[in-house]
């Protein structure tokens, strides 16, 4: 299925990651909302972990036609998500997202692994607000 990514770190405009992996891949970019996740501070990167309660703040990202394996394969790796393997960082799921016209958009979302997700909600600290790029 060929969604649209919602990102919400270092994939942004303005961020290290965002040229680097979304230049010349994208077709479009608009500000989106994710409802029902926390997000927290990880080094060097921020984590959205599933939870009632919060909301997080990101892009929803347009592959262009040609490039949507591609970049599908490389925001993969650059998220460390390895379907089935414990040791991933995130996980790849599909999940509904605010449009800046209010409309809901199925997207791919990279939120925490379930043991990264665990220690997070035991020792991380949430982002308020749950905009990674506001006050940095």
């Amino acid at each position: 299925m060929r969604l649209p990514f919602f990102v919400y770190g270092t994939l942004r405009p303005g961020e290290r990651n965002h040229d680097l992996f979304l230049r010349g891949r994208i077709r479009s970019e608009e500000p989106g909302l994710l409802r029902g996740a926390v997000l927290y501070d990880g080094p060097g990167h921020p984590y959205a972990v599933a939870g009632s309660g919060g909301t997080v703040t990101g892009e929803i990202v347009t592959a262009r036609p040609g490039a949507y394996g591609e970049l599908l394969a490389a925001l993969d790796r650059l998220e460390e998500y390895r379907p089935g393997d414990p040791r991933s960082l995130y996980e790849r799921v599909e999940r509904d997202v605010s449009g800046a016209d209010g409309r809901i958009v199925r997207a791919w979302v990279y939120l925490a692994a379930p043991a990264v997700a665990d220690r997070l909600r035991t020792y991380g600290k949430p982002i308020e607000g749950g905009d990674w790029t506001s006050g940095r």
